[in-house]
């Protein structure tokens, strides 16, 4: 065994040495999804990539593994070994063959047992789908596809490795939902029967994994309405969303919309950028349509449902463990999507500030999708020509929160002989007013009189 010094790697991104060294004792073979991606899309390029080791056992493998790189024991418990090759910045996953079960509540919990001694087809046999059940020998090229994984790659179908795979982790009837929206892939029907026996079960899953599927959905497939779709057919929709479920066949009379909630949310969400913000909004923005729908004799109005679908957005996604930047950022878009672009430059700012810089183009990519989305053929040149003035008016830095203004809390501290207290946030948000209504406004002396005016008018 000899150290590697010459930083010569294969094409998967190990050192050659590493893998003759491990080929004297064992196998070495790359698994997961960067196999079962090739074979879907062949010539795409991997960052991260796993492997497993055959033969060689954990405590040895790691000394090994140390002569050609850094290693991580982080997930020894899961018999995994975290290794950088020398001269590189990626980090792999290099695991032994195992076998697994999901346990404890919300299935956070894994029974693992790895063994150095089972074949490389026993890890196969535990995995999720058969197309993600596919190894590659890494010393002679050899594919191993003891479930035909290749060949429903080829059928572009999803199908379980075995019966029982939902009851061992009812998240996989998500995950199967996820991969064919992202893969535009069938669900093989006896496994699209099993969710829909086993749907329930998904509420014995946490909502953190639920949450980790649900991101997948919304932004790696082109359209995440496959996915929605597959849900409500097989009845995991009113498990994890009800809310979303009760959109469906909800019908919109009248001169704007086409389809009924749950098509125009889907159309909708298909029509987004794949950024999970704006997705999440858009799943979202219609939400309580249900709720806020009047008949009326021009057919149908939803007066509010701005308003009351930015709170159920706050409610599912607190739900669903999301983090309080996402669920603000959700809420606001929700909330300010039903905006009116026929405003004065203030107007234009207040906007902007309410909805803020950061948040603002995502807001007119929701609105663009949401016009789509109508299916009357309506055009969103007018979003454009919004869009055009927004940036005009961003592109001369006025003033849209306390921090941009010419003077701070110090300055009415020092100026007025004030204690810190709430009256200085008061003063302060009291400027931002003016000045947005009058930006060259925002000069240190004319706000330090304008502070005096408030501070005369307040005593």
């Amino acid at each position: 065994m000899t150290k590697d010094r010459t930083a010569s790697y294969n094409e998967y991104g190990l050192p050659k040495s590493l893998v003759d060294d491990i080929s004297r004792r064992g196998r070495i073979y790359e698994v997961g999804g960067t196999v079962r991606d090739r074979f879907i899309s062949p010539g795409i390029e991997f960052k991260d990539r796993d492997f497993l080791v055959t033969s060689i056992p954990f405590n040895e493998l790691t000394r090994l593994l140390k002569f050609h790189g850094r290693v991580g024991l982080v997930g020894k418990s899961f018999g995994v070994i975290k290794f950088t090759p020398r001269y590189k910045t990626v980090t792999y996953d290099i695991a032994l063959p195992r076998k697994e079960i999901s346990i404890g509540s919300g299935h956070k919990d894994f029974e693992v047992n790895f063994d150095h001694n089972l074949p490389v087809e026993v890890d196969l046999f535990r995995r999720d789908f058969t197309i993600n059940s596919i190894a590659i020998d890494i010393s002679s090229g050899a594919i191993i596809d003891p479930l035909g994984g290749r060949k429903d790659i080829r059928d572009k179908m999803i199908r379980t490795t075995s019966s029982n795979s939902f009851l061992d982790d009812p998240l996989r009837m998500l995950r199967a939902i996820q991969f064919a929206a992202r893969f535009s892939f069938s669900i093989e029907p006896a496994t699209l029967n099993e969710i829909k026996i086993n749907h329930s079960l998904i509420n014995t899953v946490s909502a953190e994994r639920i949450q980790e599927e649900l991101n997948k959905l919304l932004t790696r497939a082109l359209e995440p309405s496959i996915g929605f779709r597959i849900m409500r057919d097989t009845g995991i929709l009113k498990e994890i969303l009800p809310e979303l479920q009760a959109t469906v066949g909800i019908d919109q009379p009248g001169p704007y919309h086409r389809y009924d909630v749950f098509e125009h949310t889907m159309a909708t969400i298909d029509n987004t950028p794949r950024r999970l913000p704006v997705r999440l909004a858009a799943l979202f923005h219609d939400i309580s349509k249900p709720q806020t729908r009047e008949l009326v004799d021009e057919g149908a109005t939803f007066y509010g449902h701005e308003r009351k679908g930015a709170g159920i957005a706050r409610s599912v996604l607190k739900r669903l463990r999301y983090s309080k930047d996402i669920i603000d950022d959700v809420r606001i878009l929700v909330y300010r999507h039903m905006y009116t672009d026929k405003v004065t430059d203030k107007g234009l700012r207040r906007l902007i500030r309410n909805v803020g810089q950061e948040r603002i183009f995502n807001l007119l990519d929701l609105r663009r999708a949401d016009i789509i989305a109508q299916g009357r053929g309506l055009n969103v040149k007018q979003v454009d020509r919004f869009e055009r003035r927004i940036r005009e008016e961003l592109e001369r830095k006025p003033p849209f929160t306390v921090k941009d203004l010419a003077i701070n809390g110090y300055d009415l501290m020092e100026n007025f002989d004030l204690e810190e207290s709430p009256i200085i946030g008061k003063i302060l948000k009291y400027l931002l007013e003016y000045v947005l209504d009058n930006p060259e406004g925002n000069k240190r002396e004319i706000l330090l009189a304008k502070a005096k005016e408030f501070l005369d008018t307040t005593q």
